[in-house]
């Protein structure tokens, strides 16, 4: 019971049956509480330390437990001195912290350009990353173009997502229409709805991209391999073209509950960019990339497209997609 005050079972149960028969000695507790005696000597050593054992004015050279109003007073003292102890250690903590995030700011690579801070490696992403998350106050905007999620990504996602939502924090994110095909991602997407968050699809998307407050952007340093560096922008200027970037690209997205419909060509819109694509040379890989699904899924796209164009090679249907008024005419 006096655990919560600091106190080991066994020094309790000594310090209750020296209350109960004062004279007893080392070997009366050891017997009466089926204790060894090393066990009973180490038990008396502590409440000594406590001061819930003291000389007996009345017995010399004797030691006697004083009492529980008294005792229950020491060890609250002594915890409150734990404490204060405790929280001088972490105010020291937070004092080397400080210095030593001040020393690696000094020690980050230094850019020509103000505003502009760059990442290497997924780690130093990471953690800047989490550093932003931490800090946001209002709004996070981002384009997720990955496609279908990782369950253990998603596993990962969600406390943070609970976290920015039950702080209030406004979350409208753009992913690919291809994750309308994973159901463990649809499933998770329906959840940040649930939750206040606001999520719309596109066909494809221009760049990863995450902005915090509309004041910190954070996006890669290259498309085809977006763990290898980034960069984080905190520009005015630059700020104000991606923010309204993220707008343009949201006004025109579909909202998550809503079933994407076919154009005046009967193309749904991952069609329309899929053919945009082809016929402009894409591979295979690089439109199943920009779409958020599999080379297969891509070539298989690219086949229905070329079948329902008549055309036997890509810049055949890229030639018939003009003609039929699927793309713009190209001028020289």
């Amino acid at each position: 019971m006096l655990t919560t005050l600091g106190l080991d079972s066994t020094s309790e149960a000594v310090y209750r049956a020296m209350l109960s028969d004062p004279g007893a000695g080392v070997a009366a507790l050891a017997e009466r509480l089926a204790l060894p005696e090393p066990a009973v000597r180490s038990a008396l050593d502590t409440l000594s330390e406590l001061a819930l054992l003291q000389p007996s004015a009345q017995h010399t050279g004797q030691l006697r437990a004083v009492s529980p109003d008294i005792g229950m007073e020491l060890l609250i003292a002594h915890q409150q001195a734990q404490l204060a102890a405790q929280q001088l250690r972490i105010e020291a903590s937070r004092a080397v912290a400080a210095q030593l995030i001040a020393e690696y700011a000094d020690l980050r690579p230094q850019t020509a350009h103000p505003g502009v801070e760059h990442l290497l490696g997924i780690d130093r992403i990471r953690d800047r990353l989490a550093v932003l998350t931490r800090n946001v106050r209002e709004e996070v905007m981002t384009f997720a173009p990955d496609g279908g999620q990782k369950p253990e990504h998603i596993a990962a996602a969600k406390p943070l997502d609970q976290d920015l939502l039950d702080r209030g924090v406004r979350m409208r994110t753009v992913y690919l229409d291809s994750v309308r095909n994973s159901p463990h991602t649809l499933e998770y997407l329906n959840w940040i709805a649930e939750q206040g968050g606001q999520v719309r699809t596109v066909p494809a998307l221009p760049t990863r991209l995450i902005v915090v407050d509309r004041g910190t952007a954070v996006i890669p340093v290259s498309g085809d391999d977006t763990a290898a560096g980034a960069v984080v922008l905190t520009g005015q200027g630059t700020l104000l073209a991606l923010c309204a970037l993220f707008e343009n690209v949201w006004a025109g997205a579909q909202p998550l509950g809503a079933a994407a419909g076919r154009d005046h060509r009967g193309l749904s819109p991952q069609e329309a960019t899929a053919i945009g694509l082809l016929a402009e040379g894409h591979t295979d890989d690089a439109i199943g990339k920009r779409l958020g699904v599999s080379p297969r899924t891509a070539r298989r796209l690219a086949t229905d497209l070329m079948e329902r164009l008549g055309a036997r090679s890509r810049f055949e249907a890229g030639v018939r997609a003009v003609q039929e008024g699927w793309l713009p005419s190209r001028r020289p």
